[in-house]
């Protein structure tokens, strides 16, 4: 049954689907493509991404001729997805409107399963986690892919130090207990729910991410439509404020930078891998 606060959140994610497709997901790519070489995906085989987005992970399996199927509980990151696919001349792509943690799936369909920065940050994740498993293929793999340690993020904090500087009282990201987009931030926690899920010869390995940016504008774009949790963050700033805020992070960036080109920031980020 969908509550009245699972149709917001559903809401808040279709009105950012257009941006994340236009900031977000070209920032992506590189990590799609490392984890599922890792995951060993090969043409031909039938690709399941969950929470997919609109298609972060999921278009590059396509491109590298897997058959796929996305799945995302927001219809309007779905149709972003199904627009990219069509514009991009992809075949055997099909998108679906989906809850993560009830896939309208068969048992035992998928040679692979993955999920980037989705099945991340759901609130029941070790349900999600099984509902993966159970619609792999035995021998087939599962794959996730989520940030590791807060600490570490380099766009966060960015984001929260500029904030920061314009509104002294605000008081960052409530870290105890962590946001959901961090809850296996600890890579031993990640390699028990991939285990408790019941995947064996699980690994879970650290790359680092390094998204650029060329401008606090650009920056700002990238955080406010890469999660509806950023949005909320800035609700209460006025327009002036908001400005100010792109204008702190022009300097920090440029600082960065050394004022030559885009900033580098640097994010951990898990791959986790197991099969079932």
């Amino acid at each position: 049954m969908i509550t009245q606060k699972m149709e917001r959140t559903r809401e808040a994610w279709n009105n950012i689907a257009t941006g994340y497709d236009e900031f977000v997901a070209p920032t992506e790519v590189w990590l799609a493509n490392e984890a599922l070489r890792r995951a060993r995906l090969v043409p031909g085989e039938r690709f399941l991404d969950v929470a997919a987005g609109c298609g972060g992970l999921s278009l590059p399996a396509a491109r590298l001729g897997a058959k796929v199927l996305a799945t995302d509980w927001s219809p309007t990151m779905i149709e972003v997805f199904e627009a990219r696919a069509r514009k991009g001349g992809l075949r055997d792509v099909e998108g679906r409107v989906m809850d993560c943690h009830a896939l309208d799936l068969n048992d035992d369909t998928f040679d692979v399963c993955g999920s980037q920065f989705g099945v991340m940050l759901v609130p029941d994740q070790p349900r999600a986690l099984r509902e993966m498993v159970r619609v792999t293929s035995p021998g087939g793999r599962v794959l996730l892919i989520a940030y590791g340690a807060p600490a570490e993020i380099e766009f966060l904090h960015f984001f929260i130090a500029a904030l920061q500087a314009v509104d002294p009282d605000f008081a960052g990201v409530p870290m105890n207990p962590p946001p959901l987009e961090f809850q296996v931030a600890d890579p031993e926690v990640l390699r028990q729910r991939l285990t408790g899920a019941g995947l064996k010869d699980v690994t879970v390995e650290t790359v680092t991410e390094k998204p650029e940016f060329r401008s606090g504008q650009h920056l700002w774009d990238w955080v406010l439509n890469s999660n509806p949790i950023a949005g909320m963050l800035v609700a209460d700033l006025s327009e002036e404020q908001k400005a100010d805020v792109r204008t702190v992070l022009d300097g920090m960036l440029r600082e960065r930078s050394g004022g030559n080109g885009a900033a580098v920031l640097t994010n951990p980020v898990h791959i986790g891998i197991g099969t079932k």
